[in-house]
């Protein structure tokens, strides 16, 4: 059985960042896949895609473990985060869960520390539980998984308190700290310095609250994954209100095709791809 904890828990040890592509569905996954060789499964992109909903907790456990072993089904040699929000409340649920996604072949998870009502890491009005209850589901989960990768996250936003849920964080047998909604390199760097040697997450999504880095910076602040959350979600909302509002211009007629659109072969043939697997 393929170890995928250990294959992304190697590539997060190799110099410079990884980086992790966040998808919303099978089509965004295909489309990702090209192009990089890790995938993030975002609950902001499934609560969008699946239930029509904002990332604010309406998302069930079971439609996110259907989702990962679809994706694994398809793309068996990619790394395979996946966000598990906050457990889904109760902490054995929370290894439930774990457990059926290692099963199915996730590489790892990220459990975050809000509290009900979550929301996006990146919106004001964020609550966080008491960092010892976070801290019991965290080990709860640590003790449940075999080789998944765990990532501890922390929702946090205080400068002090940050800096104290990081310490706390990478003392535990977490594999990866991550700060969500990170503001300025500054933070970066005091959050690198205060985690020591833990390998450290950033997230990157567009329109939030952390600054936009390169791969190449982010290695220089000794970040060693990045997360970008939303690329295909984005991408798809905004070409399909052009495609509607150009549909819409003319009267109906689809547009003449350019040498570099998709159409129906080319749609065909990448989706073709995960048919070998």
């Amino acid at each position: 059985m393929t170890q995928y904890g250990t294959l992304l828990r190697q590539a997060v040890n190799e110099p410079g960042t990884t980086p992790l592509i966040g998808v919303h569905d099978m089509h965004s996954a295909a489309v990702a896949t090209q192009f990089y060789d890790g995938l993030f499964l975002s609950g902001f992109g499934l609560a969008a895609s699946h239930y029509g909903l904002p990332d604010i907790g309406y998302i069930a456990w079971p439609d996110v473990l259907s989702f990962a072993q679809r994706v694994r089904g398809a793309f068996p040699d990619v790394h395979l985060l996946v966000d598990i929000d906050d457990g889904y409340v109760d902490t054995h649920v929370a290894t439930h869960v774990v457990r059926q996604l290692e099963a199915v072949g996730a590489s790892g998870v990220i459990l975050e520390d809000q509290a009900r009502p979550r929301r996006c890491g990146h919106v004001d009005g964020k609550k966080v539980l008491p960092l010892e209850e976070y801290l019991d589901k965290l080990q709860a989960v640590l003790e449940a998984r075999r080789d998944l990768l765990v990532v501890a996250r922390t929702d946090a936003t205080e400068e002090q308190e940050i800096l104290r849920r990081a310490k706390a964080l990478a003392a535990t047998e977490a594999d990866v700290v991550l700060v969500d909604g990170v503001r300025s390199v500054e933070a970066i760097r005091a959050i690198r310095e205060t985690i020591g040697d833990k390998p450290l997450l950033f997230n990157q999504i567009g329109g939030g609250k952390s600054p936009r880095l390169s791969l190449g910076e982010l290695g220089e602040l000794g970040v060693n994954v990045a997360i970008y959350s939303t690329p295909c979600l984005f991408a798809a909302q905004d070409a399909m209100r052009r495609a509607m509002s150009e549909l819409k211009a003319a009267d109906g007629r689809l547009p003449e095709p350019r040498p570099d659109a998709t159409t129906v072969a080319s749609c065909l043939a990448l989706l073709e791809r995960t048919t070998a697997a």
